[in-house]
């Protein structure tokens, strides 16, 4: 059976930076180490981290009780309102949010400021979205689907700002804009999709146009990984989409002869490797 595998699969560059963060800081801080939020959406990682000790902190609650230790923001960011906070406690903060969200924090300010409302294409319950909002002083909109788009109403002649979720669907992006766009708003339109998200779909697409089955593999809340697996789905029927080898039931025939193989951008090298091993020796 031939088996393709995708060359954008794995970490990207915000994540691997995030991820090395955290093992930096096993080494060389002193005391207790905390993520806020998981350090990125992939259960395995998340759990070798805590078998070293570092501990996962999910509410502003949780932050007010620290009097001491580090605490490192994730790859997703957060708001403003969360760096106040910690140095408020007088906590070691490091800071492993990915460059490209920084951007998009900066982008929303700045728009912000020069007047605009800020409309945000993801997912509004997505960490990254919520961070987001978090840099922007009156409340920003949030799209995720075309009818959303077609719903979302301004008075006329009000400032628009566009931006996106990193990982959101390219297509769907440019689809959602056309709607906004002939609403007749003075609109800006930044695509803050990261450049590796472009990429990475662009080749599970056709690669999946091309095999007889595929998979994807990624944690269960990473967004990017579900993108993945709703473009590998439009294009090959025959789609799996999993967290690690043990999830893979993969039903073969003899119509079966090619396997493609992407993984979502928190997906670690050797699992990825695994999965790709397994198949190659059992089918």
């Amino acid at each position: 059976m031939e088996v393709r595998l995708a060359k954008t699969a794995g970490f990207c560059f915000g994540v691997r930076r995030a991820v090395d963060t955290v093992y930096e800081q096993v080494e060389q801080a002193e005391g207790p180490i905390y993520t806020y939020g998981p350090i990125v959406h992939n259960e395995t990682v998340v759990q070798e981290l805590e078998e070293k000790g570092v501990k996962v902190l999910n509410s502003e609650e949780e932050l007010k009780s620290l009097t001491s230790g580090t605490v490192i923001i994730r790859a997703h960011g957060v708001g403003e309102k969360v760096y106040k906070l910690l140095k408020q406690q007088g906590v070691n903060l490091v800071d492993a949010t990915c460059p490209f969200v920084k951007k998009i924090h900066r982008i929303a300010r700045k728009e912000e400021a020069n007047g605009r409302h800020i409309l945000i294409i993801g997912n509004a319950k997505h960490p990254e979205v919520e961070g987001i909002r978090g840099w922007c002083e009156k409340p920003a909109y949030v799209v995720e689907s075309l009818e959303e788009a077609e719903n979302f109403a301004l008075p006329m002649g009000e400032k628009l700002c566009i931006v996106s979720q990193t990982t959101f669907n390219y297509n769907k992006f440019e689809d959602i804009v056309e709607i906004i766009s002939k609403k007749g708003y003075d609109i800006i339109v930044l695509n803050t999709i990261c450049s590796a998200t472009e990429e990475r779909q662009t080749e599970a697409r056709e690669i999946a146009s091309d095999v007889d089955a595929m998979i994807v593999i990624g944690g269960s809340h990473s967004s990017n990984t579900q993108k993945l697996f709703e473009i590998c789905k439009k294009e090959c029927e025959n789609t799996y989409y999993i967290q690690s080898l043990d999830d893979l039931d993969l039903k073969t025939s003899q119509s079966i002869r090619c396997v493609g193989i992407t993984a979502g951008a928190s997906t670690p090298n050797k699992i990825i490797e695994e999965v790709q091993k397994h198949v190659r020796i059992k089918f």
